[in-house]
């Protein structure tokens, strides 16, 4: 584990995806980013990648709101999907 300096904004999973765009892939149920009581950022990573992550975990700024949800996921969330939608309105 290699410890970093805590982005403001931090998005474990955003984070995850701009460190994969530089190469550096981490299975987010079994690696993901930990905040510690230290204060610090740890990455499972290793020694060869920190300086590419150092950058990338210095220009992070997560997203701190959630993505709205699109039709189909509220539709799901109801027990429907958009087929049975068109169906029930004779489209």
């Amino acid at each position: 584990m290699i410890s970093f300096n805590t982005p403001t904004n931090l998005n474990g999973a955003e984070l995850l995806d701009e460190l994969a765009v530089v190469g550096i892939i981490l299975d987010k149920l079994k690696q993901p980013p930990q905040l510690r009581a230290d204060g610090r950022l740890y990455l499972d990573i290793l020694e060869k990648d920190k300086t590419k992550a150092e950058t990338v975990v210095a220009a992070h700024n997560g997203t701190t709101v959630a993505p709205e949800p699109t039709i189909e996921e509220k539709l799901a969330s109801v027990g429907l999907n958009l087929a049975d939608l068109k169906s029930a309105l004779g489209l």
